[in-house]
């Protein structure tokens, strides 16, 4: 029964961790429009920041409180579920072209990102001068993509989406609405974390596994429903080219942004699991992905299928190697 409890509770923090980061940036896209912020840097650090404040603040709060199993298990999680899941879900209701401009600068960025973490993993620990070189490493993108936008050169679905910002759906008016907004957020995100991280461990703890494999899964999935539900309305909408930049994309931020900001906050020890089983996992994944994206093939029915059934076989294979099935 208390096991159920504490599963309540995470998934709360979930709800509320998705709830805040939306109001925030909303907010904080509002706010930054009136100060009259040009669309495009708003929608490369506000939106695209704030996007994957869930996943931050679940890290941070992680190693912060002792548990950076479950840091780094929410970081390659989300990455393999982005993959595996996100991209499965949306090609069953529509084939995903793969030809949309910047969408195999992504696929390279985000396999670079995985090889990166998995490299850095050999030490057994990552450490804060290595959590600087990844925290560095999405700033140089994050220039690197304003300054290609600003060259008028070809710019991701994606991005060209997050620069938006003036037709954002539902972006507060009055100034009132806007600081309640940004409260909201500012109030809901750590509130959040502490819920999924704390009640995080008392289920790892309970059903005698470590905090990482509730990372890898519980809470990997809750992060990952942004990305979920943006990519099934992409393909609901016909615009699945936006579904693989939306997965890379946020794989990229993932490893650099969060994982940067967690070494940072602490050392996060990996497990030797990780070395064995899911980073090669995430890194497999990119490379089939990518093989789709360079060799310009749509991510058909059949293959959402597969990828599907993929991501379902390394959960398997995952509950199967903690001793839970």
């Amino acid at each position: 029964m208390l096991i159920f409890i504490h599963l309540f509770w995470l998934t709360a923090g979930v709800v509320l961790l998705l709830f805040a980061g939306d109001v925030l940036v909303r907010g904080s896209a509002a706010l930054a429009n009136r100060w009259g912020v040009p669309p495009l840097i708003i929608g490369l650090t506000v939106v695209a920041l704030g996007t994957s404040a869930p996943e931050l603040v679940v890290s941070v709060g992680a190693v912060l409180n002792g548990a950076s199993g479950l840091a780094l298990g929410n970081i390659v999680g989300s990455n393999i579920a982005n993959m595996l899941l996100v991209l499965s879900v949306p090609a069953l209701i529509l084939p995903i072209t793969t030809t949309a401009p910047g969408t195999r600068r992504n696929v390279m960025f985000a396999l670079s990102a995985s090889i990166i973490l998995t490299l850095l993993s050999f030490g057994g620990v990552i450490v804060f001068w290595q959590g600087v070189l990844l925290f560095s490493l999405i700033i140089i993108y994050l220039i690197y993509l304003f300054t290609q936008a600003r060259a008028g050169m070809e710019v991701a679905a994606d991005i060209r989406e997050m620069a938006d910002v003036e037709h954002m759906q539902g972006l507060p008016k009055s100034t009132r609405t806007v600081v309640i907004f940004i409260v909201l957020g500012l109030i809901g995100l750590p509130l959040g974390g502490q819920l999924v991280g704390s009640n995080g461990v008392k289920i790892a703890e309970l059903m005698g596994v470590s905090d990482a494999v509730i990372g890898l899964t519980i809470v990997a999935i809750g992060t990952s429903l942004p990305e979920l539900s943006t990519s099934v309305i992409a393909a609901l909408r016909r615009h699945g080219d936006l579904a693989v930049g939306n997965a890379f994309g946020s794989n990229i931020f993932n490893v650099f942004a969060v994982g940067g900001a967690s070494a940072m906050a602490g050392d996060i020890i990996v497990p030797h699991s990780f070395l064995e089983y899911d980073l090669w996992v995430m890194v497999a994944a990119g490379v089939v992905l990518g093989g789709f994206a360079f060799a310009r093939l749509k991510i058909g029915r059949f293959a959402g299928l597969i990828l599907l059934m993929a991501y379902i076989a390394y959960l398997v294979g995952l509950l199967y190697r903690e001793g839970l099935l």
